[in-house]
């Protein structure tokens, strides 16, 4: 951990008046640690978020699971990297979210209350075939990972998994993406 750098310092750093830093690290757009009550900021932690952010554009992961735990597992883990993670409980409202916004990476999981894991795999390759799906179970060996396999590849995460799994996975994939791209 580099120098904690208060929230005045780094507001000179960044060129930002103090308030605007205390309010952005309030709604978690800074990352900040809290020193009794007070802000600080690590100066290595925000050049990295600087530097994920400018890097040509945010990567949007949207996580769909109707356990909140696990959405809230993802956007912990994925955090200090700077992703934006959009959760959704259920697969209507991923359904909606994948049609009005664009996402680099989806997982989903199999077992989810309206459609299963495979009924909405098939739905946002009908919307987005190019986008790489993680089917997220503890189970795959089961007939929904055999339907889901009709509508195209997908990678398979087995639970339970912890936030180094979920970091592992991400930049692999985002690794690829950039070879490819």
């Amino acid at each position: 951990m580099e120098k904690l750098l208060s929230a005045s310092q780094l507001a000179e750093y960044l060129n930002l008046k103090s308030v605007t830093v205390r309010r952005k690290a309030q709604k978690g757009e800074i990352p900040s640690i809290r020193v009794g009550n007070r802000l600080r900021f690590d100066k290595g932690e925000i050049d990295r978020c600087l530097r994920r952010r400018f890097d040509s554009r945010a990567t949007h992961i949207l996580v769909v699971d109707d356990e909140p735990v696990i959405g809230q597992l993802f956007k912990d883990s994925l955090y200090e990297d700077c992703y934006q993670v959009t959760t959704a409980l259920g697969s209507l409202e991923a359904l909606e979210l994948v049609r009005n916004k664009h996402f680099d990476l989806v997982f989903l999981d199999i077992f989810m209350p309206n459609l299963d894991g495979a009924e909405l795999f098939q739905r946002i390759r009908q919307m987005d075939k190019d986008i790489p799906v993680i089917i997220v179970t503890g189970h795959p060996d089961i007939e929904p990972m055999r339907r889901a396999m009709e509508y195209g590849p997908f990678t398979v995460m087995k639970k339970p998994f912890n936030s180094s799994d979920i970091i592992s996975v991400v930049n692999s994939f985002l690794r690829a993406a950039r070879l490819r791209g």
